[in-house]
């Protein structure tokens, strides 16, 4: 345990890749806003919403987490929710931030987008990536520069999560050809769990249909700062009031690391991760502002497998963590 100094308050939510099974089920009919919140955006998708939540929810699911008819709906469901439970506490953020999917719930929260009109963009897009090539994600320990030697044919920088986490995306064949060189030559992989190639050339199809619908939505400007890990800095009302911006988030790489730096950088901060798997926590951890203890991180949330008792547990020790000062932490409050 540490002793914390005032730090504002950045809310995070990941993205894609983070979905695991029952992840948050824990707080389903045990936490009312939380519950609420599930219930209306799974109510929002039609037809399929029990088919969604019963997979959620089941131990062996009908189909399987990392689909993109599983994952897109319920890892936004369970980061807005996380994110309405955590505002239901008082908790007033100074800023949001989110990967991937998690800007889109980040949007959302914040105004940009209303949610009915969030979810209809998620679904169609889940719609329109069954045109996509099959291919995936793959985390590998090494540098954009050192990797440029196996981009090509498809396969593209993803994500930059860390100065040496980066993800690399692309289909299936040549995504498994690059797995193979880098253990040929040392180099350390892991395969996300997805079956889509986010955030690579393969989801470029998508991009004209949906900055047609964003613009028939009409974003609007966050009410909170939010900040965009595709341009490391806060979002302006022209961005976010453009459809070619959001349209072009599925092919654009997601530079969540120069994101973070510049947020420690602005000043001593508070990283609430509002999600599953504490991945964003457990990137944040090894950023130097935190390890010296000037920013903190907290994640609501435990990591993968820890069963639904544990989901309790958590929210409610972050809780007490965060309510004795709605929008502060005061000097005194301990964080792990």
């Amino acid at each position: 345990m540490t002793l914390i100094h005032r730090r504002s308050v950045v809310l995070m939510f990941p993205g894609t890749g983070a979905q695991h099974p029952g992840m948050a089920a824990g707080l389903y009919g045990h936490e009312p806003v939380f519950t609420e919140a599930v219930d209306s955006v799974l109510g929002l998708l039609g037809p399929e919403c029990e088919a969604v939540r019963s997979d959620w929810l089941a131990d062996d699911p009908v189909e399987p987490l990392d689909t993109d008819s599983r994952s897109a709906p319920l890892l936004f469901a369970v980061a807005y929710a996380m994110g309405r439970l955590a505002e239901s506490w008082g908790l007033r953020p100074d800023a949001y931030l989110g990967h991937s999917m998690g800007e889109f719930v980040a949007a959302t929260l914040t105004g940009v987008f209303r949610l009915e009109d969030a979810v209809r963009l998620l679904w169609e897009r889940v719609r329109m990536q069954r045109g996509v090539p099959a291919g995936g994600m793959l985390a590998v320990v090494a540098t954009p520069d050192e990797l440029a030697p196996y981009l090509g044919d498809g396969v593209v920088v993803g994500a930059v999560n860390g100065p040496r986490h980066t993800v690399l995306s692309g289909c299936t064949e040549p995504l498994r050809a690059v797995a193979g060189r880098l253990a040929a030559d040392g180099l350390t992989s892991r395969p996300l769990a997805t079956r889509t190639p986010f955030h690579s050339p393969a989801l470029a199809p998508l991009t004209g249909p949906a900055e047609a619908l964003i613009r028939e939505l009409g974003p609007a400007s966050p009410r909170t700062p939010l900040y965009s890990a595709y341009t490391t800095r806060l979002l302006s009302p022209d961005e976010a009031a453009d459809p070619a911006f959001w349209a072009g988030h599925p092919t654009a790489p997601v530079l969540f690391w120069p994101t973070l730096d510049r947020i420690l950088a602005d000043g001593d901060r508070l990283l609430v991760e509002a999600g599953p798997a504490q991945s964003l926590s457990v990137i944040a951890r090894g950023h130097e502002a935190v390890r010296s203890g000037r920013s903190a991180v907290l994640p609501l949330l435990p990591g993968p497998g820890a069963g639904p008792e544990e989901d309790r547990r958590s929210i409610h020790t972050a809780r007490s963590r965060l309510t004795p000062c709605p929008w502060r932490f005061p000097a005194d409050l301990p964080v792990s």
